[in-house]
């Protein structure tokens, strides 16, 4: 289980690393149901429909692998 958490995590942290790229080349965070907020002097993202089609696109190729 440890094993599965620090995958977790280091794929969290290699997720924010790439999300300026991801956003300027790929539209990631622009989609209908993302959400941009400002509270606590910080820009906070929710990218719900992004991680929706993500997910979907994972479920697709992990059906055809």
């Amino acid at each position: 289980m440890i094993r599965w958490l620090l995958v977790v995590v280091i794929a969290l942290l290699v997720f924010q690393g790439l999300t300026a790229w991801l956003r300027k080349y790929l539209g990631f965070g622009r989609l209908p149901g993302d959400l941009v907020f400002r509270a606590f002097g910080r820009q906070w993202d929710l990218p719900l429909g992004s991680t929706i089609l993500l997910s979907l696109l994972a479920a697709a190729i992990a059906r055809w692998l």
